[in-house]
């Protein structure tokens, strides 16, 4: 019986410590595996697990498909397969569609906001060497000569959200495997 009121007591302590904490909403919110909402209000994602999944598409074995709707990257296999992975897209008003192809390969990519990023948001860095802090992780892939990546991300809970600038993110795991299927000139078709 005392072991039952100890351990409800300290139920009780945990559940009264999570609720008089201002980044706690709701009582039980100590209780899940992590925060929904970040800091700056945004949603959180949950990066769904690569899996090898049937796929009926009608593209050919080597294809990266990406849909924003679903916000899954599906990189075309034989035989009716695809290896599928979650990806962060762009944000209202700046996702795209259409095809695009890899033109360049790198590892941890230096990254140099574009002009236009920066005018939006001029407190970002002018330039940033590659590493575990940069944004775009751990490999990128360029497409064509837009200013769109398929890149990794330091921030792998926006991975499953519309957040980016229009980059499709990925976590550097599921990035780095991405990038060992992938060669400079695969098709990659973006789809809304």
């Amino acid at each position: 019986m005392n072991r039952q009121v100890l351990a409800f007591a300290g139920m009780a302590s945990l559940a009264l410590a999570a609720a008089t904490s201002p980044a706690k909403a709701n009582l039980f919110d100590f209780l899940r595996p992590g925060p929904s909402v970040g800091a700056d209000g945004r949603p959180l994602g949950v990066a769904p697990p690569r899996e090898t999944v049937a796929y009926q598409g009608h593209y050919s074995p080597g294809t990266i498909v990406i849909s924003t709707q679903e916000r899954r990257l599906y990189y075309v296999l034989p035989n009716g397969q695809a290896v599928r992975y979650g990806v962060g897209v762009g944000r209202p008003g700046f996702a795209w569609s259409g095809v695009k192809t890899v033109s360049m390969k790198k590892e941890w990519p230096e990254w140099t906001p574009p002009s236009q990023m920066l005018r939006r948001r001029p407190d970002l860095p002018r330039h940033m060497v590659g590493g575990i802090g940069n944004p775009l992780g751990a490999r990128a892939m360029y497409l064509g000569s837009s200013l769109y990546r398929i890149h990794g991300s330091n921030e792998p809970e926006t991975i499953g959200t519309a957040v980016s600038s229009g980059c499709i993110r990925m976590t550097n795991e599921d990035v780095t495997d991405l990038y060992s299927r992938v060669s400079v000139g695969t098709k990659v078709v973006v789809q809304r």
